[in-house]
Formats: C-alpha cells, structure tokens, sequence
C-alpha cells in the first residue's frame, strides 16, 4: 500500500463515545470521531450487533484538488480492505470511491477559491462486514441523483454508489462543508 505523508489511521476502536459522535466537525479538521456511524445507516448495526463490535477499525487519507486523487482514493481504499481482510469489497469499494471521490473534485471545491486548504477527506470505518466510506469536501450543496439524459457522457456516478452499496447518503458539517458516505457489506 502507498503511504502518503497526509495519511491518518486509527486503530481499533472497541466502544462508542456518544459526546463526540455529536460534535460539529469542519472539513479541515473532519475525522471520524471515535464511534462514529452515518445516522441513516445506524439500524444496520443493531441489526448484528456482536458481529458489528466484534472488529471495529477507521482509516483516513486526505487527497489533494488533483484529478491524480481519484487513482490515490481508489489505491487507498483497496489497500485498506485487504489490510482488514476484505478484500472481496474491493472491486465494489473502488467503483463507489471512484465515483464519490470525482464528485468532490468536480461540485464540492469553490470555483477560483485558493486551494492549497482545499482537501477532499476520505475516510473508511468498519464494523464488522460493513464498511463506510465518506469523502469529505468544502462544498455545501446536497449530492443529486440525476436522471441524464441518453446522450449526456456522465451524470450516473450516484446511481453506482446506489446500486453498490447498502444504503448512501450526505451530512452537512458546521460550518461549511459536507460529508457524503456509503454503507457497503462484506
């Protein structure tokens, strides 16, 4: 796996902390707290709830406003899985990052703001067989599931995350920025 001096890997968690799964996060300072779980996604982990706490880890990596981020999120999220033993997610995995790592690129940086504070977050938490992943941007306009038109040459990258994984979905984060993140299952 490339190690990437902006790289950020936590360790095994074993409990949940209520306190800091509340707190506002901004995009420069955003990494997913101990415990943290998308609020849409949190009955999928009641539904097993020994096998979810049994292996519980997160990793992040900060990419760069490069088109070259979206070969280094996808390199990262694969590395990440076979380093947690599931790497049968990897080819699901790489398509939903690819998809969401583009999207931040191309809506979530501002159009001639400077970019050198300007990162796209990438994070990847595990529970058990299921793991998030959530890409991380200074934009604050919701993610739209678009129907394109036949001739349009893109517009189905959200229909991908959707059809790949568990259940998807976006947090706004205080005070600017969002999160946009997918549940996918071993």
């Amino acid at each position: 796996m490339h190690v990437h001096s902006l790289l950020h890997v936590h360790g095994s968690l074993h409990h949940h902390d209520p306190v800091h799964s509340t707190l506002q996060w901004s995009t420069h300072d955003w990494w997913p707290p101990v415990g943290w779980w998308p609020e849409p996604a949190r009955d999928l982990l009641t539904a097993r709830p020994a096998q979810n706490a049994a292996c519980t880890a997160s990793a992040t990596f900060l990419l760069p406003p490069r088109a070259d981020s979206v070969h280094s999120a996808r390199s990262f999220a694969i590395g990440t899985l076979a380093g947690w033993g599931l790497a049968e997610l990897g080819e699901s995995m790489e398509l939903v990052v690819s998809e969401l790592a583009t999207n931040a690129l191309r809506h979530g940086l501002a159009l001639g703001a400077p970019r050198r504070r300007e990162l796209i977050g990438l994070s990847m938490i595990r529970r058990g067989p299921l793991v998030t992943c959530g890409l991380t941007d200074p934009g604050s306009a919701a993610p739209v599931l678009r129907d394109p038109s036949p001739f349009e040459p893109g517009g189905l990258g959200l229909h991908i995350v959707e059809s790949l994984s568990v259940r998807w979905g976006w947090c706004p984060l205080t005070p600017g920025g969002k999160t946009v993140w997918a549940v996918l299952a071993a």
